[in-house]
């Protein structure tokens, strides 16, 4: 029997065609032109993809594009040699990019360095030998714990030019986080570093490591990187400084030739409870796809600055600050710290000072930003900026609005990316110079990628009616497996509707064909016989003037099945009130309906995030049911706020 579909509220009829300034000097500037690639690639899209990854260095071409006679075990480019490192760094020397920017970073406390490709090249190559000195051969698993200084995208790319797969643990997990994604992966060797900065403050990433390793029993060395200065315990017979491993190592100047389906590497999902799933990415497909969408969605020049906020611990770091980048040849800026510290005009500041052309954030970091206020962004020069990006999360329309007025001058395309860990590379976006852009609409999906949505029993569903989001034909970055359990990969992602990858989020197409992403079907709430994503009751309460960010979840009601409960953070000169409260509800009822809206409203000063910026709606959940015990808090940021939102209670 086929399950009621999710219904679709919110109702949008802004567009904005690509500037024809834009336009004329972009990549792909032509919507004629596009829809012809993308007709061809649906037509054969391995041939698409081979075309694409004739771009790239191969020591050795593939003899089948792919094989998909075992699903969903996709292998791509079979019998292919390459190496991703080799891409990114000596083949844009063989271009004559030695002396270009490759990484201008910029510390917390203000500190700052370049670091060209050339310069790149040879801390890889050092690291590479340090590596192997170490024991470490192709194969083996590392798990990085690291702040956002330029040696973590080095030890990244010193993994992958020796074959070593990375799992990078994202430095705001704690201990017993950390040991479970080590045991899992059986990782070799941890490399970390002293400390981190955050806020002002030291983040002692040494002192957790060596809590988590007293039970990794495959750990056998340590290196740390020396960042902060803090003092550390040390364990001779397994700790080695960063700087010591170097001394006296041949480095590696050849990168190792792999096979396209090598492990490239390990990343464990945020928010999993019990035994950590690992979703394990091969090396060429994976390689062809965040090279080709970072070039043609980041309209990607070769002299653009350019600036992806996220942290390299998770996918969008790996995919859209190290690899995609860096194999284009792009300048990347590196930023370690918060976005508030010294002051809540951080971005701005470094946006200013280094020429940032491309910037590419999450809509849970614009909702802060409006938050704070106009005057910030307003008080610094915003005009190199040529193009914004969002990532992470749907954005609502009025926080796309605001991206692109305030930050953007009314000038700049905005392309609002949706992919996952498990996909690797952004599967539904605009592409700036050739798509109408609608706001809060990730628009099409790129070339090669077939994406539906359908009701569950696989059948898809008719324009502007609500279902489930899948990809119904392998694509170059998908995952592999996870690791160590291959049937988990199978009953996790493709047992819900058969021969389909369910991506586990729920969407609906338009009727220009656009995907407008309706949230986490986790997250559909059941009122009164309605089946509501909460992305849509936000976005009402969000396009309320006194309203700049909120998160809606669903609570256990006797009558009504779930009740809405929503939880709202007001700006600047407004007051929660009951009669605030009144005027949203009434304000949902007329955006959505009456039967949308919330039963509670909580106004809070802040939300629960963790450190990426994501709001952590299970926290809320719980709190909205009245449980006296929350879930998993390992990735909350700041845990005052789960004070205060109890003390409200």
């Amino acid at each position: 029997m086929t399950e009621k579909n999710i219904e679709s509220l919110l109702h949008e009829d802004r567009s904005f065609e690509p500037p024809v300034e834009f336009a004329s000097a972009a990549r792909l500037g032509n919507r004629e032109d596009y829809d012809a690639i993308r007709s061809k690639a649906a037509a054969d899209p391995e041939a698409f993809w081979a075309s694409i990854a004739e771009e790239l260095h191969w020591f050795r071409k593939w003899d089948q594009v792919l094989d998909w006679s075992n699903p969903p075990f996709a292998k791509w480019f079979v019998g292919a040699k390459t190496n991703i490192s080799h891409n990114c760094l000596d083949r844009n020397l063989d271009r004559g990019l030695g002396d270009k920017t490759a990484i201008l970073w910029e510390g917390e406390p203000g500190d700052r360095r370049e670091i060209s490709y050339s310069e790149l090249h040879a801390s890889v190559c050092e690291f590479a030998g340090a590596l192997l000195a170490k024991g470490i051969k192709a194969g083996d698993r590392i798990a990085l714990y690291m702040p956002m200084v330029p040696e973590l995208a080095i030890a990244m790319l010193a993994c992958a030019r020796i074959g070593a797969t990375h799992s990078i643990v994202f430095g705001g997990f704690s201990a017993d986080s950390l040991r479970d994604r080590i045991n899992d992966a059986e990782a070799a060797m941890v490399i970390t570093a002293d400390g981190g900065w955050r806020r002002g403050k030291v983040l002692a990433l040494k002192d957790i490591v060596d809590d988590a390793v007293v039970q990794c029993p495959s750990v056998k060395n340590v290196i740390v990187l020396k960042r902060c200065e803090n003092e550390v315990a040390w364990d001779e017979e397994r700790d080695t400084w960063w700087h010591d491993a170097l001394v006296g190592v041949a480095p590696l100047q050849a990168a190792a030739e792999l096979d396209a389906e090598h492990p490239l590497f390990i990343l464990y999902t945020s928010g999993t409870t019990g035994k950590p799933k690992g979703v394990v990415h091969s090396t060429g497909g994976y390689m062809t796809q965040a090279y080709i969408t970072t070039r043609w969605i980041f309209d990607l020049k070769d002299d653009d600055i350019y600036w992806c906020t996220a942290d390299i611990g998770w996918v969008t770091g790996h995919s859209y600050i190290v690899y995609g980048p860096l194999m284009n040849g792009a300048s990347v800026v590196m930023y370690e710290g918060a976005p508030d510290t010294p002051g809540k005009d951080r971005f701005w500041d470094i946006v200013e000072r280094y020429g940032v052309t491309v910037l590419y954030t999450a809509p849970t970091a614009i909702r802060t930003f409006m938050k704070w206020g106009d005057e910030l962004p307003a008080s610094h020069d915003l005009s190199s900026l040529r193009l914004l990006g969002t990532v992470g999360e749907p954005i609502n329309p009025e926080a796309w609005m605001w991206y692109r007025r305030v930050i953007g001058g009314d000038r700049c395309p905005i392309v609002d990316t949706w992919w996952q860990t498990e996909t690797g590379a952004i599967m539904i976006s605009p592409v700036p110079g050739a798509v109408t852009t609608k706001p809060g609409s990730a628009t099409l999906p790129f070339p090669g990628i077939d994406a539906e949505v359908v009701d569950s029993d696989g059948e898809p569903v008719a324009a502007n009616q609500g279902g489930l989001l899948v990809i119904r034909k392998p694509w170059p970055g998908m995952l592999r497996t996870i690791y160590g359990d291959p049937e988990r990969f199978k009953e996790q992602y493709w047992a819900r509707i058969p021969g389909m990858y369910f991506a586990g989020d729920g969407a609906r197409r338009d009727e220009d064909g656009y995907f407008w992403i309706m949230g986490r079907i986790d997250d559909v709430m059941n009122v009164s016989g309605h089946r509501l994503g909460t992305m849509e009751v936000e976005s009402a309460l969000v396009g309320h003037e006194a309203v700049t960010e909120a998160a809606v979840v669903g609570r256990p009601d006797d009558v009504k099945g779930e009740a809405v409960a929503a939880f709202v953070t007001l700006g600047p000169g407004y007051e929660g009130d009951d009669e605030l409260a009144a005027a949203l509800r009434a304000h949902v009822g007329k955006e959505i309906g009456a039967f949308a809206k919330p039963d509670d409203i909580r106004f809070t000063d802040a939300l629960p995030k963790t450190r990426s910026g994501k709001i952590m709606r299970r926290l809320l959940r719980d709190i909205a049911a009245g449980r006296d015990e929350v879930g998993d808090t390992t990735t909350l940021e700041d845990y005052s706020v789960l004070a205060s939102l109890r003390e409200d209670d």
